[in-house]
């Protein structure tokens, strides 16, 4: 096992070689854009990030920018990255940094960490890039290079080993180039001592890593222990008056916080969808059909929507249903919406299309 701190000092002459050097977030002390990407890559690839990330600078400049937005904005913005909450926390993050920093970052770790949305590694990653503290991170990739390399059994998301795993990182923070450690330890990690088939022959501490030695790299870390997956039903009230949909904000908490969604009704209402309709939003169905259901995996729980297809002619009120708009569907794409059902919308665009007689019932006057 490496000792002392040549742990660090191979990681910060391979980084120096071979790591990422060319990222848009690279190349700057602006704490604005490096808390920016950090949030942004927590539990999502580099390569998913960076057109999200440069669409963010195009809007948002900088930190006040995005304070002054509407949350409504900036989920419009997010909306395909996943994790929803994280682009809640960065609307309230934002906030707190300019009524409460005057619209600077705090310039400690521990000050950072006690933003919204900003955990201990990420902290701490903000804190070296953008001021060169001294501090330890601790996201997926770099758990993964701790546990091969120092021989750390067990599940990292348990606490007696991510309490062990901090105390490894932070005994192997070099005493300088702090900047290049932590980004090499994340290159490391993204590009060689990967999930599957590590490339233990380009990595620049192999020779004394526990995994390698012996022959342990796809044990090490040891997997989540497994356990039953939880599964909710929901019935989604997709209403078209042919060329509109009926959307609905869901609350600001809760999957999907405050993105757009189709109106729901529980599993075993679905089959009263048509009466749902009418009651709900005042609209007349002349059509209802139940299309297949659709599955999507979350992180502790797996969805079925069950989606029925309500046809109408809008000439309707939406009663009471302040947070319910009509969107166009050839722009719907374009709002605030959850993937599984942006993508169920552009599938029900290539098989549900203009229907003439639907725009007779809408338009009597078409003489067409």
């Amino acid at each position: 096992m490496t000792t002392g701190h040549a742990f660090a000092a191979g990681i910060v002459r391979w980084q120096a070689q071979f790591g990422r050097h060319d990222l848009p977030w690279q190349g700057t002390r602006d704490p604005y854009r490096i808390w920016l990407s950090e949030v942004m890559l927590q539990q999502t690839q580099v390569r998913t990030v960076i057109p999200y990330y440069l669409r963010f600078l195009d809007c948002f400049p900088d930190v006040a920018a995005i304070a002054a937005a509407p949350l409504e904005r900036v989920m419009e913005l997010w909306s395909g990255l996943g994790y929803y909450s994280r682009a809640r926390n960065l609307h309230r993050c934002a906030q707190s940094v300019v009524r409460q920093h005057g619209g600077r970052f705090p310039g400690s770790a521990a000050a950072l960490a006690e933003l919204p949305g900003i955990g201990p590694s990420t902290a701490a990653a903000i804190a070296a890039f953008a001021f060169g503290e001294r501090s330890a991170i601790l996201d997926g990739n770099v758990k993964r290079v701790l546990c091969r390399h120092f021989g750390v059994a067990g599940w990292p998301g348990e606490r007696r080993v991510e309490q062990m795993l901090w105390a490894i990182a932070q005994r192997e923070l070099p005493e300088r180039d702090i900047e290049r450690y932590t980004q090499g330890l994340m290159d490391l990690g993204a590009q060689t001592c990967v999930r599957s088939r590590p490339r233990c022959d380009s990595c620049p501490v192999a020779a004394s890593c526990v995994a390698r030695i012996e022959g342990r790299q796809a044990l090490l870390p040891m997997a989540r222990p497994p356990r039953a997956t939880p599964v909710r039903e929901a019935g989604w009230l997709v209403i078209l008056d042919q060329d509109s949909v009926l959307l609905e904000r869901r609350p600001p908490t809760g999957i999907w916080g405050g993105l757009l969604s189709f109106p729901e009704v529980a599993p075993g209402e679905r089959e009263r969808a048509a009466e749902a309709a009418v009651a709900r939003f005042g609209v007349t169905p002349w059509r209802v059909t139940a299309l297949a259901p659709v599955h999507h995996a979350f992180t502790h729980f797996r969805l079925i929507a069950h989606p029925m297809l309500i046809e109408v002619g809008r000439g309707g009120v939406l009663a009471t249903e302040s947070q319910t708009i009509w969107v166009a569907r050839a722009t719907a794409g374009q709002q605030a919406l959850p993937q599984p059902v942006r993508g169920f919308l552009e599938q029900l665009s290539l098989s549900v299309g203009p229907d003439p007689a639907l725009r007779k019932r809408r338009d009597p006057t078409d003489g067409g």
